[in-house]
């Protein structure tokens, strides 16, 4: 019986997901059965159970499973969702110890571009703290020079301008299908800058537009992998769009993705690494026209909200409400376009609805959904939702069902794993007042369209 998990078939892979956990762990079959038994007091560390787990097929026992599950960090609603082996975290893990050099920026990109697709974990995998680490690096170390080397046919700037033309194109279909629509369009899209940037030559200038392509494409990658339920490939992503942005020198757009990754962190229920993601981003922000500043800060405000923390984040909408009010006298990138009135709104709504505060929030989402263009039907739903939740705290049943209403048919069109898990979670408060006419309507109508 082989002790260590290096096992692996002919074609280099490992033959069962426990052999990737211990291989990756450096467990024996014994390690591995002691971990467990740390958590399961009554369980014999006999490690010819492992063994049988990894080559006969048998399923390990449900206080095992968890228990293993607590020493991955893979949450129990994961092990109860996917079920054994499913919910073991197999597959390539991030390196994060990479240089900040040209060279890693690249190794990254392409390790990636057409991976990270196929990763559908619902979870992070990058232990605690690492996304601290990472970002404050980003902050302290200045760019590479792009390397001009010849490795193949020269880009001109017409080809680059032709992919920077495709990018609102692909964030506006984010904006109106939801993340499970496009994060394979913007993947394919990332594989072809890769592609031009690890075999093509190309000028310094030419060189930075190309990285600063990359990092735009994994941001909308990340994002709407996010957006799409699966954590760990839009952790994967965003670690990539960073250093993408990092090789151009491009700190604003940096930012913006460690902006995506605080949010994520927050969904991950990790709200001191997601302040502290968020406090670099607003620092690698400085210099940004207003407009990047009230959106980076109106972000750390959020993340001292969740941690209840409401005089620093009042401190910090202030700020943010300085720095939007110059938003329009300064030029910005195309992609802060987005953070128009309507967002800022909804931003300041997310504060105020996490601190409790429902007459503010209700006052800062009416605005929102007044601003709110009609080419953002995902973002609508959100808000709408966030909305029905506030005036349902008010008191105010019928007003909530009418809101959910009006967001049910963008929830069913888009594919938006995030704004359906909002809709559960809202019919579930609904629910307690079953016996109102207006919740008996709105449950058909949910039923009928989200089945």
């Amino acid at each position: 019986m082989p002790e260590m998990a290096r096992r692996q078939d002919h074609d280099g892979f490992f033959t069962h997901p426990l052999a990737f956990v211990r291989a990756e762990r450096s467990w024996t079959y014994q390690d591995l059965v002691n971990v467990i038994a740390r958590h399961v007091g009554n369980m014999a560390a006999r490690r010819e159970k492992a063994w049988r787990w990894e080559n006969w097929g048998v399923v390990p026992d449900e206080d095992s499973q968890y228990a293993l599950a607590r020493e991955l960090g893979v949450p129990h609603e994961q092990v109860r969702r996917l079920g054994w082996p499913a919910w073991l975290p197999a597959g390539d893990r991030l390196n994060v110890e990479l240089p900040w050099t040209l060279e890693a920026a690249l190794s990254s990109l392409d390790h990636t571009a057409g991976a990270a697709v196929l990763d559908r974990r619902a979870f992070l995998t990058l232990s605690a703290g690492t996304a601290v680490t990472v970002a404050n690096q980003w902050l302290s170390l200045e760019p590479p020079r792009v390397d001009a080397a010849l490795r193949g046919g020269m880009i001109d700037s017409t080809l680059v301008e032709a992919l920077e033309q495709r990018l609102p194109t692909i964030r506006q279909m984010q904006y109106a299908l939801g993340g499970g629509s496009v994060r394979n369009l913007a993947d394919a899209e990332l594989r072809l800058v890769t592609d031009l940037l690890s075999r093509s030559s190309y000028t310094q200038q030419i060189g930075e537009r190309l990285f600063n392509v990359a990092a735009e494409l994994g941001r909308v990658a990340g994002w709407s992998s996010f957006d799409a339920g699966f954590h760990a490939s839009a952790e994967r992503y965003f670690m990539a769009a960073l250093r993408a942005s990092h090789a151009a020198g491009d700190r604003a757009i940096g930012a913006n993705i460690l902006k995506c990754m605080s949010l994520q962190l927050v969904d991950a229920q990790r709200p001191d690494e997601a302040l502290a993601v968020a406090t670099a981003a607003r620092d690698g922000a400085k210099q940004a026209p207003p407009r990047i500043i009230a959106m980076m800060t109106v972000r750390e405000a959020r993340a001292h909200a969740v941690l209840g923390e409401a005089m620093e984040c009042e401190r910090l909408l202030v700020k943010a409400e300085a720095a939007m009010s110059r938003a329009d006298d300064v030029e910005s990138p195309g992609w802060t376009s987005y953070f128009d009135k309507a967002e800022y709104c909804a931003q300041v709504a997310a504060c105020y609805l996490l601190l409790r505060r429902h007459q503010a929030t209700d006052h800062w989402l009416s605005q929102s959904l007044n601003l709110q263009p009609a080419e953002r039907p995902v973002d609508r739903a959100t808000y709408l939702m966030w909305r029905a939740k506030t005036v349902l705290e008010l008191g105010d049943v019928d007003h909530a069902c009418t809101l959910v209403s009006e967001a049910v048919p963008s929830i069913a069109a888009a594919r938006s794993a995030r704004n359906r898990r909002r809709l559960v979670n809202l019919q579930a408060k609904l629910n307690a007042h079953h016996q109102h006419p207006a919740v008996a309507q709105l449950d058909e109508q949910v039923r009928t369209l989200i089945a």
